[in-house]
C-alpha cells in the first residue's frame, strides 16, 4: 500500500539543539559517558536544562537505556521514551518520533541520541560473528553460508547489478568519495580533516568486496551525537533559530530484508528510500529542485547514487554524473566517509548548521535541507527548513 494523504506534522516541531562528542577511533570512555556528553552538549546548545527534558528517543542498537541517560544527566520525570529499529535506518526516525510526541502534546522537549564505541569496541564491519535465533536471522541464513558475512558484501551484490544494468564501471563510485572527502578536509571536526582524495586515489585503493574499494566504505567511529526537538514556538525563544521539521517519514519496501533484499524484482534501486521520498515530497510540498543541501546516508558510495535517483534528482543510472557536476551540495560535513560514522545522526546536525548559517562549509542562502538515514534497511528521512 502506498500512502496518499498528506500528513499534518509539517511545521509543528523543530530541532532546537545539537551536540556531539569528538569523533575518534578510541574514545577511552564508556558508551554511556559518550551519550551523556552528547546530550548535555545538545541541551547547552539549545539553552535548556536537563530538567526541561521529558522525552527521550534512541536506537534499539544503542547500549544506553533512556532512563540511565536521564539519570546520569540529571533529568526529572519522563513522559515519553522510545526506540527505533534497523540500525542506521533509525536516524531520522528518532526525530520523527520526537516530533510526533511534541506535536501531540505527549512531551514538550525530547532528546534523540546515539552513542557507541564502534571502532574500539564492537565493529559492525567485522561482520556477523554470532546471532541469537530470530525471525530476522532467517534471511541471513540464506546468504551467510556463501560468504556474504559483512555489510560491504551485502551492498556489493546490489552495486554490481547497478553497474551491469547501466553499463558503468566501479570508478563512478569515486565521485561520491571525492566529494565527501573534499568537504571533510576543511572540517576540523572530521576524522579525515586535511586529507582530501582524488579519483585516482580512489581507483588505486584496495578491493574490499568487488566492486567496492576501501574508499567506498565508511569509517568506523567512536562518539556520540544528540538532537533536541521541541515545538517551533518554544524553539523561537531559545538560543538558535529553529530548524523546522517540514516533513519526516519512514519507509520499508516490498520484500524488504535487513541489508539482504536480493529477491526483489530489481536490485538497481532502493525501494525503501523511494517510499520515504514520496512521503517527504508529499508532506513538505517540496521537490528536488527546492533543496539547497543534501545530506545523504553514505555508509557505502553506491547507495548514495541510488538515493539521488530514488528522490528524483536525476534519472536512473545518471547519479554519478549528477555528483560530478556538483548540481547539489552533498554531505558538506564530509559525511560518514569523511567526518564520522555515527549512524547518520551527525548528518542531521550538519543539516541544522546549514540552516543556521554556521556550517564550516556553509552553502550561501541554504534554506531547505534533505537528510536521509541508513539504506538497505527499512529507513527514514527528513526535510528541514529555516523558520519563515
Amino acid at each position: 500500500m502506498t500512502a496518499r494523504a498528506r500528513d499534518t506534522l509539517a511545521g509543528r516541531a523543530a530541532i532546537a539543539g545539537i551536540g556531539a562528542t569528538e569523533f575518534s577511533k578510541d574514545s577511552g570512555r564508556s558508551e554511556l559517558r559518550l551519550a551523556v556528553e552528547a546530550v548535555r552538549a545538545a541541551l547547552d546548545d539549545a539553552g535548556l536544562a536537563p530538567a526541561d527534558v521529558d522525552g527521550m528517543v534512541t536506537f534499539t542498537m544503542d547500549t544506553n537505556p533512556e532512563i540511565t541517560v536521564a539519570q546520569a544527566c540529571g533529568m526529572g520525570e519522563l513522559s515519553f521514551f522510545s526506540r527505533v529499529h534497523y540500525g542506521g535506518g533509525a536516524a531520522c526516525a528518532t526525530v520523527l518520533q520526537a516530533a510526533l510526541a511534541v506535536a501531540t502534546g505527549v512531551a514538550e522537549v525530547v532528546v534523540c541520541y546515539r552513542a557507541f564505541n564502534e571502532r574500539s569496541g564492537r565493529r559492525f564491519g567485522a561482520g556477523v560473528q554470532h546471532r541469537e535465533p530470530s525471525a530476522e536471522g532467517v534471511a541471513l541464513g540464506w546468504v551467510l553460508p556463501f560468504g556474504l558475512l559483512t555489510p560491504a558484501s551485502w551492498v556489493a551484490m546490489a552495486a554490481q547489478r547497478y553497474l551491469h544494468a547501466y553499463g558503468l564501471t566501479p570508478e563512478v563510485f569515486g565521485q561520491v568519495a571525492v566529494v565527501d572527502r573534499r568537504y571533510a578536509a576543511t572540517n576540523p571536526a572530521a576524522y579525515f580533516h586535511g586529507r582530501p582524495i582524488t579519483l585516482a586515489e580512489h581507483a588505486a585503493s584496495r578491493w574490499i568486496v568487488e566492486p567496492l574499494r576501501l574508499l567506498d566504505c565508511c569509517q568506523e567511529t567512536d562518539g556520540g551525537q544528540a538532537i533536541v526537538v521541541t515545538s517551533v514556538e518554544r524553539a523561537r525563544d531559545l538560543a538558535h533559530p529553529p530548524a523546522v521539521i517540514a516533513a519526516a517519514a519512514q519507509g520499508a519496501g516490498r520484500a524488504q530484508e535487513q541489508m539482504t533484499s536480493f529477491y526483489r524484482d530489481d536490485l538497481t534501486g532502493l525501494p525503501e528510500m523511494g517510499a520515504v521520498a514520496r512521503r517527504l515530497w508529499r508532506s513538505s510540498g517540496l521537490g528536488p529542485a527546492d533543496i539547497d543541501v543534501g545530506i545523504l546516508y553514505d555508509h557505502f558510495t553506491p547507495f548514495v547514487l541510488m538515493q539521488l535517483e530514488e528522490f528524483g534528482f536525476c534519472g536512473k543510472g545518471e547519479a554519478a554524473d549528477f555528483v560530478a557536476e556538483e548540481r547539489l551540495p552533498l554531505n558538506t560535513h564530509g559525511g560518514q566517509l569523511g567526518e564520522a560514522y555515527l549512524h547518520g545522526m551527525n548528518g542531521i546536525a550538519e543539516a541544522v548548521r546549514q540552516l543556521r548559517g554556521t556550517a564550516v562549509n556553509q552553502i550561501p542562502g541554504a534554506r531547505r535541507t534533505l537528510v536521509t538515514a541508513g539504506t538497505g534497511v527499512p529507513t527514514s528521512g527528513l526535510v528541514l527548513t529555516a523558520d519563515q
